[in-house]
């Protein structure tokens, strides 16, 4: 199976075993009451601190019980300034890491800082997964390849379910640099292979909420394919010349 390799990586290729294991303690609840001190019996937790410590807390509770996983990691597009702070106790890389990541051009390494932050947690999160679990990650072109790889690395490239493309945007757009991107993805992997999803069953309420005033039988959209003024704007308006009569 091919490998992604990248500046950084055998120092943190096992750097989720070093994280130490932080105890979690419940400071407070929240209800339909709001914030209480008493503790309510909620299973729900939402935790404070670093992530990578979080995730590490959560094993003893839950490792391999976690039926789905939803995260949103950063997209590496070059304007969040994010900073490495795991401590990856290796001087040679540790002042790199710890430089504020830059934009495309100006920080050559920032793909390989984006890669070393990712992968000691995606190891935590499959630990996490239970056996029938699944995960689903939040990710747009700056790093989408990138990802695909090394979940292929860490869960397998059997357990790979699907790449869903979802159109982000549907106002059109000029983009002066080329072709606009129009979709981010939702990158979907299994713990085990063969996964398949819980689906919903379908109802009348479901049903009524697609409409088809015009009766097309194909793909269509409610949406306005164009512009706003573009059928009378002068500026959007253009003669085609057929290339053999003329007119």
């Amino acid at each position: 199976m091919p490998e992604l390799t990248w500046v950084g990586k055998d120092k943190v290729i096992t750097h989720h075993l070093d994280v130490p294991l932080r105890v979690l303690e419940r400071q407070y609840s929240f209800d339909q009451a709001g914030q209480s001190d008493a503790d309510n019996g909620s299973p729900n937790m939402v935790i404070h601190g670093d992530n990578l410590e979080a995730l590490k807390a959560l094993l003893p509770r839950y490792e391999g019980r976690v039926d789905c996983i939803y995260i949103d990691p950063p997209y590496n597009t070059g304007n969040e300034g994010w900073v490495y702070n795991d401590n990856v106790n290796d001087p040679r890389i540790k002042k790199w890491l710890g430089d504020v990541v830059g934009k495309e051009g100006d920080d050559l390494s920032r793909h390989d800082k984006w890669l070393c932050m990712m992968y000691p947690r995606l190891r935590l999160l499959h630990r996490l997964l239970a056996p029938t679990g699944s995960i689903f990650i939040s990710i747009d072109d700056n790093e989408a390849a990138a990802l695909r790889l090394v979940c292929d690395e860490i869960f397998g490239t059997r357990c790979f379910v699907a790449d869903i493309s979802w159109q982000r945007n549907y106002s059109t757009r000029n983009d002066s640099k080329g072709i606009p991107a129009e979709v981010e993805h939702l990158l979907v992997f299994s713990k085990q292979p063969g996964w398949n999803p819980n689906t919903l069953e379908r109802t009348a309420e479901m049903d009524a909420k697609y409409k088809n005033p015009d009766n097309d039988v194909s793909a269509w959209t409610s949406n306005d394919a164009f512009a706003p003024g573009a059928a009378t704007h002068q500026g959007m308006v253009y003669a085609v010349q057929h290339p053999f009569t003329g007119r």
